[in-house]
């Protein structure tokens, strides 16, 4: 792993960025004082609520952490699709008594204004899901001080990453909790996801430069594995929807360890694209039937998630997790962090090479 990033954060822990709530200042602020890497996610957010979340991590905390943003995505242009789910969802609408959302509320996620925000006032890390920024961008980012990183789900994406002049990239395993980070989005491709293993070992064998992990992590165990597989730190997700700093609604949190939701699955059933979640009513009942359309499908659903959420009814909410999510702690994050060193160095001192993958 290059120096660079590692001399950021102590532990190979980073916090993945959990769009919709989840990743707030509070949280990313523990991991990072706790000496992991902690990560705000900007997706959803206007460019200045993303900018009033830097400013109250950076009162929180003087320690090095990121900010992630999702990449614009294409037009889509089958909208007869979204007109029929919509009417699918006709029921589900009346049923929370609320409206439908607006799908063409936009695409491209306050992308350019954001960017402008974290090249006047720059950040130790930037990492970029569904896509890949412009080498431009990258070049921008990097004459600012930022290290980029960008998620991969593929050894072809990773390379196409090291070609764009990212600084690492970011190994998503189909185990992973929330949307998958492919950079195209193939219908065609819905379940045939690799696993991380085999995912960073492809990786490896096609770029140089640093990975980082992610994908169903939630022990120290498991972070060890990877780094001897040639990670050079996890990210982790799930692990940290449960904390109490997680902004993740309380519904989410105790829906994790829940018998009630015993396995995951990905769906396009509340966006449009793949993404991890427990298996629920609403999962069960439009996840035949959601097209690939993204963000419209998102869009469209969001007042049925908040509906639900209001309600207090689990199975309406999208509730975004990885295939570890019975593992989940309610520890506070920075004990968090400290348990998986812990678990990790315990891990590393029972392997032969001392877990560095010599």
């Amino acid at each position: 792993m290059s120096s660079a990033l590692t001399d950021l954060f102590p532990h190979p822990i980073v916090q993945a960025p959990m769009a919709g709530g989840v990743s707030v200042p509070q949280l990313a602020a523990a991991v990072s004082e706790a000496g992991g890497l902690g990560f705000l996610a900007a997706g959803y957010k206007t460019a200045d609520g993303m900018y009033q979340e830097i400013k109250h991590l950076r009162g929180l905390t003087s320690r090095p952490f990121g900010v992630n943003l999702f990449m614009p995505q294409p037009e889509y242009a089958e909208s007869g699709a979204v007109e029929v789910y919509a009417h699918q969802l006709a029921g589900e609408a009346a049923w929370y008594e609320t409206e439908l959302g607006d799908p063409d509320s936009g695409r491209d996620d306050g992308y350019d204004a954001k960017l402008a925000v974290l090249l006047d006032n720059p950040v130790p890390v930037v990492s970029f899901h569904f896509g890949i920024p412009s080498r431009d961008v990258l070049d921008s980012l990097r004459r600012a001080g930022t290290l980029t990183l960008v998620t991969a789900t593929t050894a072809e994406e990773a390379l196409a990453v090291e070609r764009a002049g990212a600084d690492a990239v970011i190994a998503q395993g189909v185990e992973a909790g929330g949307h998958q980070g492919t950079h195209r989005d193939i219908p065609e491709n819905d379940g045939s996801g690799i696993g991380l293993l085999s995912l960073i070992a492809q990786v490896r064998e096609a770029v140089s430069i640093p990975v980082v992990a992610a994908g169903g992590l939630m022990r120290g165990s498991q972070i060890a594995a990877v780094l001897a597989a040639g990670a050079g730190a996890a990210q982790l997700g799930t692990a940290f929807l449960a904390t109490p700093e997680s902004g993740a609604n309380t519904l989410h949190k105790q829906a994790l360890t829940n018998p009630l939701f015993a396995r995951t699955e990905l769906t396009r059933a509340f966006s449009g694209r793949p993404a991890r979640g427990l298996v629920n009513r609403f999962l069960r009942e439009h996840g035949p039937y959601a097209p690939a359309a993204y963000p419209e499908i998102h869009h469209l659903t969001s007042p049925l998630r908040k509906a639900a959420a209001k309600a207090g009814d689990a199975q309406g909410m999208a509730l975004w997790a990885g295939q570890g999510h019975r593992l989940a702690r309610e520890l506070p994050a920075g004990e968090l962090v400290e348990v998986l060193v812990g678990e990790l160095d315990a891990a590393r001192t029972a392997l032969p090479d001392g877990g560095d993958g010599r």
